[in-house]
């Protein structure tokens, strides 16, 4: 019997110790889990590899720099800024509000988090991604907004190198997925995380960590989508009056600025806008030289630039095509095209225009209404300017004009539709700054709004719509009065009384 209970015992001993074992492995796993989940966090932001702006600049090389005797950048004069030694080389030449998004991106400015507000292709990520090789994406990182919430929660995990407790080696000991909260839950926890490490490297560093959202304006405008924009918010703000983390939101669209700033108190505006004619002519002939062209006439590239305006994205295209000028031409043919022939923007004829369209004639008609009194502002423009250059008050020589403008609520004047404004800003064909002015998205949209307006016929067409429009609305608010069991002979007394009630 003792042999026996010397085995029982044995075997319940070893058990025990077993269990102990286990269990003392299992908590030592789980601390060092967390500690490696902040250290892989805390490697996102160290000075070197960044996802987002290694595949921005792979192909980037410095252009070759001509002599004075051969820049035709020489020839230009004028008061641009060009790329200085500072910094690295953009191709473009250094914008005025480089230095802002220099000083938000080193970190020089805790306290506050930013949205940059501007059309697309106006230069937003360019700068961003100028500021951050300059520093090697110390203390950076970087993210695209996605419309799915599950893919957003993978873009960052991937940009701050956290998996979402999905390489832990724990589940079998978990009764609940830890995705089980959906993608919004499990954003929050990544974020939870990221404030512990930017508590650490802030104290070490004496300066912020920079997250940085671009395009947020993917993000779906649902309930979803809304509720995502404001959790994200409020992280920007608590990190923001701590100074642990300067958070940036880059958008092409206003419906996010509109919906942060209800609840804002330390965020700070940037809107980014074209250049104007002089930077745009060094830009273009700075980017044809980087692509080791012969001397271009500047007479051509100004016509290019003219054509195309200051959107860094056209003078792109515009400097690395074989003839600059055709490829302005096609580009403002395309946008023409989008505008005036393409989804709900085309206007159908008066006898054309059943009312299965007729929401879609609204929106086109309400859109050509604000399109064209931006080409008559446009037109007013010239003639003050060609007045001015007669009268002597003004060089001949001078003869830029700013995008025209029309405030917020005159737009929805114009168009007699507050709600159409903003489906305009998702199509790029507006662009609304932070001031609330509405101008065309980009010069080439002015253009080729001038030309469909300029078009014979186009006002008549315009207000036959228009009356089309009242005609079918007229006929959904009449009212059928139907009598029935009426013989041959009946008849029916019918009174309209429009004088109302009598007030006694």
């Amino acid at each position: 019997m003792f042999g026996g209970g010397n085995s029982l015992r044995d075997a319940a001993l070893t058990t025990v110790v077993g269990l102990m074992m286990v269990f003392v492995g299992g908590v030592a796993y789980v601390k060092w889990y967390k500690w490696n989940v902040l250290q892989k966090i805390e490697s996102a932001f160290a000075p070197g590899y960044d996802p987002a702006l290694e595949l921005a600049t792979y192909q980037n090389q410095p252009p070759p720099v001509p002599s004075d005797e051969d820049d035709p950048v020489a020839e230009l004069g004028g008061t641009a800024v060009i790329p200085s030694d500072e910094g690295p080389w953009t191709q473009h030449l250094r914008r005025k509000e480089q230095d802002w998004i220099d000083a938000i991106v080193h970190g020089q400015e805790p306290g506050h988090y930013f949205v940059l507000l501007g059309p697309k292709g106006s230069g937003k990520g360019t700068m961003i991604f100028d500021a951050m090789t300059t520093i090697m994406a110390d203390g950076v990182a970087m993210l695209d907004a996605h419309p799915d919430l599950e893919v957003f929660r993978l873009k960052l995990g991937k940009a701050i190198n956290y998996e979402f407790n999905e390489d832990s080696q724990t589940g079998l000991f978990q009764r609940r997925d830890p995705r089980e909260g959906g993608p919004a839950l499990d954003i929050e926890r990544a974020l939870t995380k990221l404030e512990k490490v930017a508590l650490k490297k802030a104290r070490q560093r004496g300066k912020p960590l920079v997250l940085i959202f671009n395009n947020i304006h993917f993000l779906k405008r649902d309930d979803d989508g809304k509720s995502m924009l404001l959790q994200l918010q409020q992280r920007a703000e608590s990190w923001a009056a701590s100074g642990i983390v300067t958070c940036v939101f880059m958008t092409d669209d206003y419906w996010p600025f509109e919906v942060m700033r209800k609840t804002a108190s330390r965020m700070h505006v940037l809107s980014i806008y074209d250049l104007n004619d002089t930077e745009a002519l060094y830009a273009a002939t700075r980017m044809y030289m980087s692509v080791k062209k012969a001397n271009i006439p500047q007479s051509v590239v100004q016509e290019a630039v003219g054509i195309v305006g200051g959107r860094l994205s056209y003078l792109n295209k515009v400097a690395r095509s074989s003839n600059m000028v055709e490829m302005a031409q096609h580009l403002l043919t395309v946008e023409k095209g989008m505008v005036a022939e393409s989804n709900r923007c085309a206007l159908f004829g008066f006898a054309y225009c059943d009312d299965d369209v007729m929401d879609e004639q609204k929106w086109s008609s309400c859109s050509w209404l604000l399109l064209r009194e931006f080409v008559k502002l446009r037109k007013e423009q010239e003639r003050v300017r060609d007045e001015a250059i007669a009268a002597g008050t003004l060089s001949a020589d001078d003869l830029e004009l700013p995008m025209p403008k029309i405030p917020y609520w005159r737009c929805r004047e114009i168009m007699t539709r507050a709600d159409f404004l903003e489906d305009l800003d998702r199509a790029n064909i507006i662009a609304i700054d932070v001031e609330h002015d509405v101008r065309p998205d980009s010069m080439l949209i002015l253009h080729a709004a001038r030309q469909v307006c300029d078009e014979e016929g186009f006002d008549e067409l315009l207000d036959n719509v228009r009356d089309r429009i009242d005609e079918i609305e007229s006929l959904h608010r009449t009212r059928e009065l139907t009598f029935k069991d009426l013989k041959d002979g009946d008849r029916i007394y019918l009174t309209v009384d429009k004088g109302g009630p009598k007030v006694v």
